[in-house]
């Protein structure tokens, strides 16, 4: 299963890009449709304006992408995700000029 560190935020109750964020480790399936993320199972869904992202149990929706060296990760407003603590490390050496772990060739 490929692995990326990834920004997530939630979308649903809260106003535009006002939700919490994190920058920590997904899982994907074989056809990157679906995300394994802090025990939820998130499904990929092009159709919705703000996400791209919803948890299949509650259907909130959340937005998944690489994280930004500039930290300017959510699109409206200051970005402060929680770092988890398996990525930390991981994110540290990113921000420094690592090439993101998985995507060292593009």
């Amino acid at each position: 299963m490929p692995r990326r560190l990834m920004f997530v935020q939630l979308k649903t109750g809260y106003n535009t890009d006002r939700g919490p964020s994190w920058i920590g480790w997904v899982d994907f399936s074989k056809t990157w449709s679906t995300g394994y993320f802090h025990g939820r199972t998130l499904r990929r869904a092009g159709s919705m304006s703000d996400a791209n992202f919803y948890d299949v149990q509650t259907d909130e929706e959340f937005w998944v992408s690489g994280p930004k060296r500039d930290r300017t990760d959510t699109r409206y407003g200051p970005s402060a995700p929680e770092i988890d603590p398996e990525a930390a490390e991981a994110y540290r050496a990113f921000l420094e000029g690592a090439p993101l772990p998985g995507r060292e060739n593009g």
